[in-house]
């Protein structure tokens, strides 16, 4: 797939095949298996291969897609779903602010909803779909081997796409040439889940493609192209949901000390071989970029890629319209009205959650955060880890990314599983 989405035209065919697929076999085998899971999970690691390759019908296409996937889930199941209030509540509280909106006249006011909101009303879809359910620790490393294939097809893709690493210029920015001339913040995302999915497989032992071996070059890949992005936030939300599913899977074993010590010594391994062999080939411009600093070595005033300065017209934003915000989508507009010379559209959700929705917004984001986390402590050290690791991924993705893609809202849901101990098979 990585080199037939080369061709739009055959990528857009491939796309919408794949989606009739997903629908037609969720619905004629009402779900069973935990068809929906497998599905949505593979659609939205394979977003931004999709996006990059321009073999989307809408730019949206996917966040819709596993909308309706949950919805034809929930219609499918035999027995009587469990609906949680607090989901419904959460997307009305969010629809609020939409009678605020006011773009300007040569903006789609529809599109700046959509682009806003889909990904929070995805979320809350999300929760609903997976609020309550158990899945089996086999379903579970299956979803992860799903979520790994197309990001497969994504390194494919960057290989052939990427020009010879003697003739890209690197600077102390995010590196388009080296993700495939798409946004290196979103191809970074899909790696970074991609490492994390990977590396649970290979430390659960749960061989991805029969070889050990070549699981593990395989994961040395991923987190090379990863850093070649020089985008920051999707490779450090990888390594640290990694992170946390380690430290609890490490509390499951029988002898944790002899297993501390193969894993530490293999990644501490893995990682600065990595890294030493990229700051080579960059010039040492990736140690510049880590470290905050401009191609000169300079350390740069903002190391957040102008993240913070946004973040700061949101607060006062939202000081000046506390209760209901200043409207979905109306973010990017105040600030081109204003003299910050700061005109993107927010990267950080929390912040445009707080601005355009004001209390209202703070109010569901802080029941956003809490929920997940009720009765953690009741569940398995294992349960922990991937609860834990899926929250990370959600609230770290949030902040570098906002909700641009469909991966985080469902990475929420996720976290909100139970898990059983049931790992027959794979």
């Amino acid at each position: 797939m990585g080199i037939l989405f080369l061709n739009n035209l055959v990528g857009k065919i491939i796309t919408l095949i794949i989606t009739i697929a997903a629908i037609t076999d969720i619905i004629l085998n009402s779900n069973k298996k935990e068809r929906v899971l497998f599905w949505v999970v593979y659609f939205i690691s394979a977003e931004v291969f999709f996006r990059m390759t321009s073999s989307l019908v809408s730019w949206e296409m996917i966040k819709y897609v596993s909308a309706l996937l949950f919805f034809i889930g929930i219609l499918s199941e035999s027995k009587t779903p469990t609906f949680p209030p607090f989901f419904f509540v959460y997307v009305l509280l969010l629809l609020i602010s939409i009678a605020f909106t006011d773009v300007p006249p040569d903006a789609s006011i529809r599109m700046s909803i959509v682009f806003n909101l889909s990904g929070p009303i995805l979320l809350g879809v999300a929760g609903i779909y997976f609020y309550g359910k158990e899945y089996s620790l086999k379903d579970i490393y299956k979803s992860m081997y799903f979520s790994v294939l197309p990001i497969l097809s994504m390194l494919v893709y960057l290989y052939v796409r990427t020009p010879d690493l003697k003739e890209v210029v690197f600077r102390g920015s995010a590196n388009f040439a080296t993700s495939g001339g798409f946004g290196p913040n979103q191809v970074s995302t899909s790696l970074g889940i991609g490492f994390f999915a990977l590396g649970v497989l290979i430390i659960a032992k749960k061989k991805f493609t029969g070889l050990l071996l070549l699981d593990w070059l395989l994961l040395v890949y991923i987190f090379y192209r990863a850093l070649l992005t020089f985008s920051r936030g999707g490779l450090i939300t990888g390594v640290f949901a990694f992170g946390a599913f380690l430290l609890f899977y490490i509390l499951t074993i029988k002898k944790p000390s002899l297993f501390i010590g193969k894993a530490i010594i293999a990644i501490l391994f893995i990682a600065i071989t990595v890294w030493l062999y990229t700051v080579y080939v960059t010039g040492g411009m990736i140690t510049n970029r880590y470290l905050g600093k401009n191609a000169s070595g300079v350390q740069k005033e903002d190391i957040s890629s102008g993240r913070v300065d946004i973040l700061i017209t949101q607060y006062d934003n939202f000081l000046k319209h506390p209760f209901f915000g200043i409207g979905v989508g109306n973010g990017k507009y105040y600030r081109m009205k204003s003299d910050t010379h700061v005109t993107a559209a927010s990267h950080n959700e929390v912040g445009r959650i707080v601005e355009e929705h004001g209390l209202i917004g703070v109010i569901s984001l802080f029941m956003l955060l809490f929920y997940p986390l009720v009765g953690i402590q009741y569940k398995s050290n294992l349960n922990k880890g991937f609860v834990l690791a899926f929250y990370l991924i959600w609230f770290l993705t949030i902040n570098h990314s906002a909700m641009r893609i469909a991966l985080p809202s469902v990475f929420y849901g996720l976290s909100l599983i139970r898990i059983s101990h049931n790992e027959d098979g794979f």
